[in-house]
């Protein structure tokens, strides 16, 4: 399945997503560009649709999350970011109304994360990124593939994750606003 979104934004986080979940059916897309439609609200955060971007400003502790549950996907989408914006890509959610690094893969963009362990680019205690890629202050790109056990995320063609890990075969995908 392969994924492109259009666009995400928040306060101190821009997330513009050109969502495109690509399966052997074909393509989904996951935000057209005018409405909500296709995601749930999880949390507080207020999202909405601004300007053909998806936005939040308050509620850090809000998700954006597919009703649909992906296994094996490519996901490709455009972000911007503040430098200080704390957020992430959540895939293989197994409990869409409880995200967490725990019960599924977080894909972090933390660029000033205090521990680096688990900055920009990697799975939040799952794997370390292979290379450092800031995300903070201008667009970028993310990729992120998973089929079986393999998972591979990539930062603006810079290879960050390549892994073989079995915690979470199928979840939703769920975007994340920045956090203090």
């Amino acid at each position: 399945m392969r994924i492109m979104t259009n666009t995400v934004r928040t306060a101190a986080l821009v997330l513009m997503f050109g969502l495109i979940v690509h399966a052997q059916a074909g393509f989904t897309t996951l935000f057209d560009g005018k409405t909500l439609k296709g995601w749930n609200i999880v949390g507080d955060a207020n999202w909405e649709v601004v300007d053909g971007t998806l936005q939040a400003t308050k509620g850090a502790g809000g998700f954006l999350v597919t009703p649909t549950a992906y296994g094996d996907f490519e996901f490709t989408t455009e972000i911007w970011v503040s430098d200080d914006a704390n957020s992430g890509v959540f895939v293989r959610s197994e409990d869409p109304k409880n995200i967490t690094a725990m019960n599924a893969y977080e894909v972090n963009i933390y660029d000033k994360r205090p521990d680096q362990t688990y900055r920009t680019g990697s799975i939040v205690d799952v794997a370390k990124p292979m290379a450092q890629v800031d995300a903070g202050g201008r667009w970028s790109t993310l990729d992120i593939t998973a089929r079986g056990t393999r998972i591979q995320v990539s930062m603006n063609g810079t290879r960050t994750v390549d892994i073989e890990d079995k915690s979470h075969a199928r979840g939703a995908i769920a975007l994340g606003p920045w956090s203090d």
